[in-house]
This record gives structure tokens, C-alpha cells and sequence, in this order.
């Protein structure tokens, strides 16, 4: 089977089992976020309160930890569910939005970490940032580095917490222990919509949520987010009906246009 039918059938997976996916996720992407894990076939949870996170994680396929929009009390909320998902075993994502930004950030993420994350996925300045590779400038949420320059920050993190990590650019880059991926899908309209890099993160949430193999899951979805938007981008005049066209391709994916579409490499 290839690579292409390989990845596939994870995105019928995803379709065919509606994993409950819980975010703790910042508020500019709420709603997006949520739109695109149903689009993909999904079922989107958005919960923070600290009193039911434990009985949350216990019925969701997956977590999302997403750390956009910080505060004290979200901050242990994520905590929380990090542990919580570590505990029982359950898949989770880490998005280390503005790593680098600030001490806050670096201070929450530091506690993080040691809940070993299923998947790392940030783009190359916040994984260098988080592996303290250099000292590379994180320019708020957005990268000032390519993805391949944070390929020795994403091996680091990938030993160190034995985790994937999914450096996100022009070009993502799947790294886990034995094989690196690179998928070359997606658009440069995607980067004039707020979020899509967090919607993207979501999708890997779901999809390690109902797959074995997690390095393909994550490159399943990362492929449906960049041909989503390749496709999207055809039909848009600009962001604003690109963010509406490309949760209609999440929902509509054919096998040919995914198949046709799909750029990728592995070593």
C-alpha cells in the first residue's frame, strides 16, 4: 500500500469513528477550531473548568492543550489535563503558542512537559524556543524561522520527552524517534487566517485519538489541513473566504483530490 492510501485511511478513520476531542484551546480560535474538527468528522469539546476535567478526559478520545491566550486559571486547568491524560494513558497534543514570548509562557510549558506529550506541533521558532536551542526571536505567535532550521530542536524534544513533534512552515516536518516526514501541502493564504495553525492541531488531536500508529496520524492530518487549503485557496478571492471554503474541502475530501494533491516524503 502507499504512502498516499496509507494516510487515507486514516482521514476515513477519523470519519468513521467521531472521536470526542477535548480542547483546552485559546478563545480567538474557539469557534474554528471546533468547525474544523467536525467538518474532518469529529466531535469537538471545548472544556476548562478544573472540576470536571478529570471525568472530561476520562470519555474523550484525546486532549488539546493549546497555551494562545494564557491566564492563571486556564494555566492549571492545562496542567491538570496534561497529567490527568499522562495518568490514563490518553493521547495528547501540546501547541506552545508564542514559546519564547515570554516568561509566563516558558514557565507553564516547563510544567508541561514532563507529562510527556503524545505530539509536539509549533512552528520552527516556538519548538527552538522550546527545546532552548538558541536564541532564535519568536515574533509574538508567528515563526521568524524555517521548519528546516528547527529539525536539531525537534530531535532534541523528541529523546527528550519521547514525543512526536510536527514543526509547522512552508514545508511540516513529522519527526519521531526512527523517520522524518515532510509534507509540502498548504497554501500562503492559510497564514492570513488567525488560527489555522491551531485548527491544524486540533486535527492531530483527533486523529491520534483513533489510530496506532501516531507519527502516520499526524501526517494524515496535517496533509488534510494543507490540501484542504491548496484547494481553498482556488476558490477564495482572500482569507475571508478562504476560512469559509476550506472547512467545506475538510468536509468534502475525496480520495482522488487527497490522493492527486498530496506531496510527501519520508526518510
Amino acid at each position: 500500500m502507499t504512502m498516499e492510501n496509507i494516510l487515507w485511511e486514516q482521514v476515513q478513520l477519523v470519519r468513521q469513528k467521531s472521536p470526542l476531542v477535548h480542547n483546552i484551546t485559546n478563545y480567538v480560535v474557539m469557534n474554528n477550531t471546533a468547525n474544523a474538527l467536525l467538518a474532518a468528522g469529529a466531535s469537538p469539546i471545548m472544556a476548562h473548568a478544573k472540576p470536571e476535567i478529570t471525568e472530561m478526559i476520562g470519555i474523550a478520545h484525546s486532549v488539546v492543550i493549546n497555551i494562545g491566550t494564557l491566564d492563571e486559571y486556564w494555566s492549571e486547568s492545562m496542567i491538570m489535563a496534561a497529567e490527568t491524560a499522562h495518568s490514563v494513558k490518553k493521547p495528547w497534543i501540546l501547541d506552545p503558542v508564542g514559546a519564547g514570548a515570554t516568561s509566563f509562557r516558558n514557565e507553564v510549558l516547563n510544567q508541561l512537559l514532563p507529562y510527556n506529550p503524545t505530539v509536539i506541533r509549533g512552528n520552527a521558532s516556538e519548538i527552538m524556543a522550546l527545546a532552548k536551542a538558541n536564541t532564535t526571536a519568536t515574533k509574538g505567535v508567528d515563526s521568524t524561522a524555517e521548519s528546516n532550521e528547527a529539525i536539531d530542536a525537534a530531535r532534541y524534544l523528541v529523546n527528550q520527552y519521547n514525543t512526536i513533534v510536527c514543526i509547522s512552515g512552508e514545508t511540516d516536518i513529522i519527526l519521531d524517534t526512527h523517520q522524518e516526514i515532510s509534507i509540502k501541502n498548504g497554501h500562503p493564504l492559510m497564514t492570513k487566517v488567525t488560527g489555522l495553525g491551531c485548527s491544524a492541531t486540533a486535527l492531530v488531536g483527533a486523529f491520534i485519538g483513533v489510530s496506532e500508529d501516531k507519527t502516520i496520524a499526524v501526517a494524515a492530518a496535517m496533509a488534510l489541513m494543507g490540501i484542504a487549503g491548496e484547494l481553498a485557496a482556488e476558490e477564495s478571492k482572500g482569507p475571508g473566504s478562504l476560512q469559509v471554503n476550506l472547512i467545506d474541502k475538510l468536509y468534502t475530501m475525496t480520495e482522488q483530490e487527497f490522493i492527486n494533491r498530496l506531496k510527501i516524503e519520508r526518510k
